[in-house]
């Protein structure tokens, strides 16, 4: 039989995609394992979801590669595989692109919408967002089971979150309290520690007098409420002042009696190692006011402007008060030098761009270092050797599970990121003054007064709170009003935390969650190792008591051929379906596994497209010559010595392909795979087979057969690097024991 001359993969492709789907076998439930030992049989993860806010970008379809690698490998050696799609409603970072789209067409902030106006807006956009990726990741070829497709706010989600959120209330392990946040006053919302993006920045550093000391900030504006002197212990410059000894002098707005304090946080090389606290708007300040018992008094307000401590600044944004406050300073001589370029990090909001300013806030946290009584769920594998009713943190839960093995980094080089991190955390902000996303299920009883300070930002509550999953039908306060539901809601990685239980149906124990957790494999990049990973392994570890996944598969970083990291900002991102479209999925997908070892970073250009292009019309011409050159009249031949041995050494080198990717090393596995066809198949095995596959060539039955096996054998070999083109191939192949897909194929 004749192939066309080419792959139309421009057509083909996604007809080929509707037919996988329209089989069924992308969901596990419809086939069958090779053994009933289940955790033999099973492979199970979670695609990470993309956040509805727009179009996906090749970081994005490395991560669809290299899981859909993964998928279709443990298909092919008889494993019920379920790789679980969804994606994330993303809170802060939609919410921000929404408002901005609604003020470009219309000038208006959500505020002038009103909230249900503007929830409903941004519904509208996820869904659209939603359908656009979607499509993008089955032109990925990425073979997810699209029966279980979840969202973070849907229903069965929202229900989960709730129940985790009364759970480890119940527990004493969210609360509500006055603690130092990261305030964005363009968004007017608290952000998480992994949200802020440190850029560097080079701004003048001001030497000023403090009474008898000089004191350095690149902050003058934050000053004026500074009534402690900090120093270190163990300095010999400052020995003579004694902790809490009271010293008068002349201050920006008049005398002032400051305090000494001695605290070893001081870093005794910086400035001139004394230093001013500003407990209320800096996280080392807030630190040493806990330890020593200071006050703390709010200088700027939550829109970024000057309270009437500033006095004749009050009101006055901060970055037009800076140099008015420098001013006056050198007037009262209080103004020593300035350094005009001192370099430091800034701290932003990663969203949006909006400058940091700390603040204390009465805000929902997660206590990180409170202990509470670990307790396995019936369905959790006791992966975790963590005995019922044992007392330990979070922090202790989230250390074991890594230190003890039980999740292995892959490259571990991460594992000392991870844990530098879990030493150093903080208690976890988890509400946000935002209308999208989960709101924070608790509740209020309306008779009750409720009342803010609007300058300080905290929230007074005269009654308890109620937790509950749902709102109360009576209220347990009055018995008659109807209650409040909490304003805020909570960060979104609150909701993604519970990504790998909630979508198998947690929390009720279904039969998902005990076939299917916890998960093989987390393919994700190491930037979101704090947001993400850490989180899901607390919350997997409180909740059920087990592990969410056994292995974290880090992918490296795009670059461009000028080594610049892609990224939307350096404007050199590239589309996965303008590539696809030039060059097809299949050189896509080869294009960024090849060369991509876990953890390093990748160079990908159209000179790398173009070269898998070329190697996916190498195999179709391969096949083509095969099919054109293969009698089925002929009956199946027994294999000469010499073809055994050929057949043999294949057999063996497909046996260390599988080895690379049973321990992630896909680079390797494509790489073996590329070469063995090109160099090996094509360009030698075909060329001295020729003669033989002629009519009266010599042992042609036996040439036929091994080319045939050889070929077959490779479709199935390059199926989950390549899976268009090689099911393409595959259903050409005159063979009767096709099992209707390439996909349910065995690779054995």
């Amino acid at each position: 039989m004749e192939l066309d001359k080419k792959f139309d993969f421009k057509d083909r492709e996604k007809e080929i995609y509707s037919r996988w789907e329209q089989s069924g076998f992308f969901n596990p439930d419809k086939l069958k394992a090779k053994s009933s030992k289940l955790e033999a049989d099973r492979f199970s993860m979670v695609l990470p979801p993309p956040n509805a806010t727009g179009t996906l970008h090749l970081g994005h379809a490395v991560m669809l590669v290299v899981q859909d690698i993964l998928a279709r490998f443990n298909r092919l050696i008889g494993k019920k595989v379920l790789w679980l799609p969804g994606t994330d409603h993303a809170g802060i970072a939609t919410a921000e692109k929404v408002e901005k789209l609604i003020y470009k067409k219309e000038k208006k902030t959500r505020h002038d919408l009103g909230r249900e106006e503007f929830l409903n807006r941004v519904d509208e956009f996820v869904e659209d967002s939603r359908d656009v990726i979607r499509k993008q990741v089955r032109a990925m070829g990425a073979s997810l089971d699209w029966d279980r497709e979840s969202f973070t706010l849907d229903d069965k989600r929202s229900r989960a979150v709730n129940e985790a959120f009364k759970r480890m209330y119940d527990a004493g392990l969210i609360y509500r309290g006055n603690r130092i946040v990261n305030w964005d006053p363009k968004m007017q919302t608290t952000v998480s520690d992994d949200e802020i993006e440190w850029e560097d920045g080079v701004d003048p550093f001001y030497y000023i007098k403090y009474g008898p000391f000089v004191i350095a900030t690149a902050r003058p504006e934050t000053k004026f409420g500074d009534k402690y002197v900090v120093m270190h212990p163990e300095d010999k410059r400052y020995a003579e002042y004694k902790d809490g000894q009271e010293i008068e002098l002349e201050w920006i707005n008049g005398p002032i009696k400051a305090t000494v304090i001695k605290d070893k946080a001081i870093d005794m090389e910086f400035g001139t190692g004394v230093m001013t606290i500003t407990p209320w708007h800096d996280n080392t300040d807030f630190d040493i006011a806990l330890r020593h018992d200071l006050d703390k008094e709010q200088i700027i307000d939550l829109n970024g402007k000057l309270l009437p401590v500033a006095g004749e600044f009050a009101g006055m944004h901060i970055s037009k008060a800076r140099p008015l406050i420098v001013e006056k300073l050198k007037e009262k001589g209080l103004l020593e030098k300035v350094d005009e370029k001192y370099s430091h990090r800034v701290a932003k909001n990663s969203r949006g761009g909006g400058m940091i300013e700390p603040q204390i806030l009465d805000q929902w946290f997660v206590d990180v270092n409170k202990k509470f009584e670990f307790k396995k769920a019936d369905f959790s594998t006791d992966s975790l050797e963590i005995k019922d009713g044992k007392e330990l943190t979070l922090k202790e839960l989230m250390q074991r599970a890594v230190r003890e093995g039980k999740i292995k980094f892959l490259p571990e080089r991460f594992e000392k990121i991870y844990f530098h991190w879990i030493d150093n955390l903080r208690d976890w902000c988890i509400s946000r003054q935002l209308w999208y996303g989960h709101r924070i299920p608790v509740f209020y009883c309306s008779k009750k007064q409720e009342f803010q300070n609007h300058e300080s930002g905290i929230m007074n509550y005269e009654e308890k709170a109620v937790v509950e999953t749902v709102k109360p039908k009576e209220c347990p306060v009055c018995g008659e009003c109807e209650m409040r539901q909490d304003q805020d809601t909570l960060d979104t990685w609150f909701s993604s935390g519970l990504w790998t239980f909630s979508t198998l149906g947690w929390p009720e124990e279904t039969e998902d969650l005990k076939l299917y957790h916890p998960t093989d494999v987390l393919e994700t990049a190491p930037d979101i190792i704090f947001f993400w990973v850490a989180r899901m392994i607390l919350m997997s570890g409180f909740l059920i008591g087990d592990i969410p996944f056994k292995n974290v598969y880090f992918h490296g970083l795009l670059r461009d051929k000028e080594g610049k990291k892609m990224s939307k900002s350096a404007n050199n991102g590239v589309d996965p379906i303008q590539v696809i479209e030039q060059y097809g999925a299949d050189a896509l997908r080869m294009s960024l596994i090849v060369g991509n070892a876990a953890g390093s970073d990748l160079v990908v250009s159209d000179d790398k497209f173009r070269a898998y292009r070329n190697f996916v019309t190498k195999v179709w011409n391969a096949t083509r010559f095969v099919l054109m050159n293969y009698d089925d009249s002929l009956e199946e031949g027994e294999l000469i010595e010499e073809d055994r041995k050929i057949l043999d050494e294949f057999r063996v080198a497909k046996d260390g392909i599988k080895e690379h990717v049973k321990n992630f090393r896909l680079h390797l596995a494509a790489e073996e795979a590329y070469h063995y066809f090109w160099h090996t198949f094509a360009d030698k095995i075909i060329e001295d087979l020729k003669p033989r596959l002629k009519e009266g060539g010599e042992n042609r039955e036996s040439a036929q057969t091994l080319i045939m096996t050889l070929l077959k054998e490779q479709l199935v070999m390059l199926h989950p690097f390549m899976p268009f083109v090689t099911e393409e191939l595959y259903q050409q192949l005159p063979l009767k024991d096709k099992k209707g897909f390439l996909m349910i194929e065995s690779w054995n």
